[in-house]
């Protein structure tokens, strides 16, 4: 099979956890048009359902999208966290590409297609990410630096006033003076759109399970970097529906310090 046209495989893997299933439906609805666009053939679609009672109506929803995948749904594993959700999927994956996607997440139509013609003609990368929007029209900078505690603490829990005045700092780690082409090697990307050549992702054992929720995506992409170069591709665009550990109540932000914690340890500490 030839990459980036007929013939191309793709599998894509979604995590829920008691969706919203309107979203969710935008989500699988784009995912189809984009497949279709980019002439994706012999696609698979994993939809893992963390939600330990299984979420109710979401066999019928993920049943529409086998018009463009075989759609293949795994449930009543409970919730095992994110990263774990998605490694679900890695023995059955035979494609050329395997896209980690959020069900919070809109594709544009063109959106695939762009990434695999970006991927055929740099073979060198390993792991494409796109570039991305809140629902608001706002840029959301999805790529990254090496991650600082005092960043994370600005960003994640202090007052719109304290942000404000920290505004370059903030501004750096999220690379806003990288340009507008393509951003070669950026630290992170990312989770919420993840495009990889899925032997690497295989040889890479996907997801370092041992994080629940957060960071994870950070860990992955460090350790992609071992195996080629990271992109992030202007051309390649959606829209997340995304939100912070802090709005998200106690309970994440617990989840966050302790990945948090487990990430520097990892990777090594830097403060500031």
């Amino acid at each position: 099979m030839s990459e980036g046209g007929e013939g191309l495989s793709l599998s894509v893997s979604i995590v829920v956890y008691r969706p919203d299933l309107s979203l969710l439906r935008r989500t699988l609805a784009t995912l189809a048009e984009a497949a279709v666009q980019a002439n994706v053939t012999g696609g698979d679609l994993f939809v893992v359902d963390n939600t330990p009672a299984g979420t109710s109506g979401l066999t019928e929803l993920v049943e529409m999208s086998k018009t463009a995948f075989a759609v293949h749904l795994i449930h009543g594993q409970g919730n095992v966290g994110y990263g774990r959700g998605h490694n679900l999927a890695l023995p059955e994956l035979a494609s050329h590409f395997h896209l980690v996607l959020n069900p919070d997440v809109e594709l544009a139509p063109e959106a695939l297609r762009e990434a695999f013609d970006f991927l055929r003609c740099h073979p060198d990368c390993v792991l494409l990410s796109p570039s991305a929007h809140w629902d608001d029209g706002r840029p959301q900078p999805l790529c990254k630096r090496y991650p600082t505690v005092v960043v994370l603490l600005l960003r994640g829990f202090m007052p719109a006033w304290v942000r404000r005045r920290f505004a370059d700092v903030i501004a750096h780690y999220e690379m806003r003076d990288a340009g507008a082409g393509v951003l070669w090697n950026p630290t992170v990307v990312s989770g919420c759109f993840m495009l990889f050549r899925t032997p690497v992702l295989l040889s890479l054992g996907g997801f370092d399970p041992r994080y629940f929720l957060y960071f994870e995506d950070f860990d992955l992409s460090l350790r992609a970097a071992g195996h080629g170069r990271l992109a992030c591709v202007p051309a390649v665009r959606i829209v997340h529906h995304g939100g912070g550990a802090a709005s998200k109540g106690w309970r994440h932000v617990g989840l966050f310090a302790r990945s948090a914690v487990r990430f520097f340890a990892a990777h090594g500490w830097k403060w500031w």
